[in-house]
């Protein structure tokens, strides 16, 4: 790795402010790529996906094929047990937030739904998606990634000072 592309290292310390559900969904909806998380062979499989925001349901689209389509076309009436997560994390300052909606993905069935759904989100890969996916959000989590206020009286060091970071009077 050379100086140029060497990663800088993110400033100060980072704190995690759970998120209220209805703010989680509200920014899951201002992005539209997330990870859906399903079952395969008895193991947690990811895929990268686009999404949209629909009455508070997320809406994916799929393709014959595809392992999610198999699942959730054999599930049973609840649907198959998935976790979507989105988010929007800078990778210079790390400050951002995540989201995990962990619900019930059911295939769309009904045409008029698809069409509406197919006008709605248009595939970000190169390929024919002709199926629809909702998952029907029963648990959502958030996080946002913000700066770390400084304790109460902490000054800032320069890397290397030796000091406790406690601030002296003249008194002292």
């Amino acid at each position: 790795m050379t100086p140029e592309n060497a990663q800088q290292p993110a400033v100060g310390p980072r704190q995690s402010i759970e998120l209220h559900s209805a703010e989680a969904l509200k920014l899951l909806g201002s992005v539209s790529l997330g990870r859906i998380v399903f079952t395969q062979y008895a193991l947690p499989t990811i895929r990268p996906v686009n999404h949209v925001l629909d009455d508070g349901d997320i809406i994916i689209r799929t393709h014959e094929g595809a392992a999610l389509t198999a699942h959730t076309r054999h599930a049973d009436g609840e649907g198959v047990v998935v976790a979507y997560e989105a988010d929007a994390i800078n990778p210079e300052t790390h400050l951002g937030w995540s989201v995990v909606v962990t619900g019930y993905a059911h295939l769309v069935t009904d045409a008029t739904e698809v069409d509406r759904y197919q006008t709605m989100l248009r595939p970000w890969v190169n390929r024919a998606m002709d199926y629809t996916v909702r998952i029907r959000p029963d648990l959502i989590t958030g996080i946002r990634l913000t700066p770390a206020p400084e304790p109460d009286g902490a000054r800032a060091l320069a890397p290397g000072t030796p000091g406790t970071g406690t601030v002296h009077g003249p008194s002292d």
